[in-house]
């Protein structure tokens, strides 16, 4: 029996029906964290999946919280309107924060609907039962996040705004570019902004009695919407100026701030029963580090980290495809192209999975990760917000151990581009086949 053979025994095919992942929720079961990830930034199926995957959670499994890559003020806007407290009229406007590149990773049409989705579920709900959520956990918004604070601030205490603007005001001579003020401040030029927002991070906390005693839970809610807006400016200080000592540094602030965001969310949200959190992001923060080239470079993500700390209560999921199209950038703030997905090499996990004949499958690696064909150290592909096809194997591959990095996999052998809400010409015209101008 050839490795393929073997992985086609045990794939669970998927027919886009209803009961398509009646198994992978028995997998789950009880696990109060389940992340679920992407193979890239800019896929249509890789968001669709994973949206139907969530609606079951959310709608069968009493979950509360959907925590995204994404920058957490842009996020809050979008949970106002999930919460029916927004002055937004639909889920487009609630989604027009998102204005930071690349906006087409939350800006487009899958996205749109799950937001509505999300709202009218709110809206009908048991009264008994928390309405969910939709949270942001990274850290680019620093800025925004400053601004926050002051509104917030503004609105409960004028005084304590006043000392926060002036602490805030480190920032000012940079415009809105923090890698400026990070260089700055690496090299010497000028005295780091770290004390200054430590010192704003712990008043604020040191006043959460007085503030919290205003207005019951929309106090509670507006005050932990602040901190961790605070808290987001100091972990971005930092991050910023890890960004000039190396990637492992920086990487690992993000993944730790993003870990903490969630475990914040989830102290902040615990009453009478315990919440459950869904996760959003890139393979590359979810699939376990230490079963990748991470692990060699030092680098940790969100899947090791909540394994160590929620131990048997997670659940990490990944998918794959083997080529068709992708939403993506040539260069960082570039336009949105949609872009040709090589067919994957050879000897990788996508083409081992393509060599099944399966055109979608998803597989338990709980149950059959002793299965040698998967433990065998692979090729795996990550395409972010950026596609290099020309690089493919320096920029977009790794070698993994797959049952060690996921609990389950899906794979959809061809893909399409994600479709952006703003849709340039560029990004109509596409990309033309490999073969133009002749069908050979």
């Amino acid at each position: 029996m050839t490795d393929a053979e073997f992985v086609r025994e045990i794939a669970q095919p998927l027919a886009g029906e209803a009961g398509d992942y009646n198994a992978l929720l028995q997998l789950i079961d009880d696990a109060r964290f389940v992340l679920i990830g992407e193979a890239s930034h800019g896929t249509h199926e890789f968001y669709f999946e994973r949206a139907a995957i969530t609606k079951r959670l959310i709608a069968e499994k009493d979950f509360s919280i959907l925590a995204i890559e994404a920058d957490w003020p842009d996020s809050a806007r979008v949970h106002r309107y999930v919460r029916g407290v927004s002055s937004d009229a639909n889920p487009d406007q609630a989604l027009s924060g998102f204005r930071r590149f690349p906006t087409w990773m939350w800006r487009n049409k899958v996205v749109l609907e799950f937001v509505e989705w999300l709202r009218g579920f709110n809206e009908k709900l048991d009264p008994k039962r928390p309405p969910v959520g939709f949270y942001g956990m990274d850290l680019y918004s620093l800025h925004a996040s400053i601004e926050a604070v002051l509104r917030y601030l503004d609105k409960v205490d004028p005084e304590a705004a006043r000392r926060a603007r002036l602490r805030y005001s480190c920032f000012d001579h940079f415009g809105h570019d923090p890698q400026d003020y990070a260089y700055a401040a690496t090299v010497g030029a000028i005295e780091s902004c770290e004390n200054a927002v430590v010192q704003q991070l712990a008043e604020l906390q040191q006043r959460a009695a007085e503030f919290l005693s205003r207005d019951g839970e929309v106090a509670a809610e507006e005050f932990f919407f602040a901190e961790q807006n605070a808290r987001l400016v100091k972990d971005a200080e930092r991050y910023y100026r890890a960004m000039f000592r190396g990637r492992a540094s920086s990487w690992n602030l993000r993944d730790q701030h993003m870990v903490e965001t969630l475990e914040n969310l989830v102290g902040h949200l615990n009453g009478s029963r315990q919440p459950k959190a869904i996760v959003w992001a890139h393979n590359s923060h979810l699939g376990d580090a230490r079963s990748t080239e991470m692990s060699h470079h030092g680098e940790v993500n969100m899947g090791q980290l909540v394994r160590e700390r929620f131990d048997g209560d997670a659940v990490l999921i990944g998918f794959s495809t083997y080529q068709g199209t992708v939403t993506a950038a040539s260069d960082w703030g570039a336009p949105a192209e949609q872009k040709n997905v090589r067919p994957a090499l050879r000897g990788s996990y996508e083409d081992l999975f393509h060599q099944t004949g399966l055109p979608r499958f998803w597989i338990d690696l709980q149950g059959a990760g002793q299965i040698g064909v998967l433990q065998q150290r692979r090729l795996e592909r990550a395409i972010g917000v950026i596609y290099r096809p020309e690089t493919e194997r320096l920029s977009h591959y790794f070698h993994a151990r797959l049952p060690e990095q996921f609990d389950a996999f899906i794979h959809i052998d061809k893909t399409r581009a994600v479709e952006p809400l703003e849709r340039t010409s560029i990004w109509e015209e596409g990309e033309l086949p490999e073969t133009y101008p002749f069908t050979v």
